[in-house]
């Protein structure tokens, strides 16, 4: 997250910023009940009515079992919950930019792990905000402290930002805002 906002700064720096504000932050408390995305829905420095999307960005540097020959991968989750468009432009930018294996399993909609529920773009959700969450699964050291450092495949998690940033990008620089077309 830090070098997509690093990203945005050097465009705006170079007189070249994005046409609508992008506010980067890191929340906290998502295991205890995604408490700092709670409290930012609860207490906006910016309008509600005013933010156009939610993009989650967690747990991206580590490979799955599943992709274990394949770290090209991300997990997309809830893309096109709310807005048809926001799915369409993180396909088209995936296409045009990063060509990772997008993988949708983890937000089909019976799908039990439910993190669609329980990650911190969901708060966002709720306000019918559209939202985005990429994801790289699960692994033997998921939410524990034997997840280190020198574990992150630091190659993965670049192509993984780089999708992250002309996805965000292209939502900041759109005429209009993304249209909310799906009922949940």
């Amino acid at each position: 997250m830090l070098e997509v906002a690093q990203a945005l700064a050097e465009a705006k720096s170079q007189g070249q910023g994005a046409r609508r504000s992008v506010l980067c932050m890191l929340v906290t408390g998502e295991e205890k009940g995604l408490l700092g995305s709670q409290f930012y829905t609860e207490r906006p420095i910016f309008p509600l009515e005013r933010t156009i999307v939610d993009i989650n960005v967690d747990m991206v540097g580590r490979v799955d079992e599943k992709y274990a020959d394949n770290p090209e991968y991300i997990y997309v989750i809830g893309s096109d919950r709310l807005s048809t468009e926001l799915h369409e432009i993180n396909e088209r930018m995936n296409t045009v930019y990063t060509q990772l294996t997008l993988d949708y399993t983890y937000n089909e909609r019976d799908d039990p792990n439910r993190y669609y529920y329980r990650s911190d773009h969901y708060n966002f959700a709720e306000k019918g905000i559209p939202a985005i969450f990429y994801f790289n699964g699960t692994h033997a050291d998921y939410h524990r402290t034997t997840d280190t450092v020198e574990k992150i495949n630091f190659e993965k998690m670049e192509k993984v930002a780089q999708l992250v940033f002309h996805t965000a990008w292209e939502l900041a620089n759109r005429d209009q805002r993304i249209v909310v077309d799906v009922a949940e």
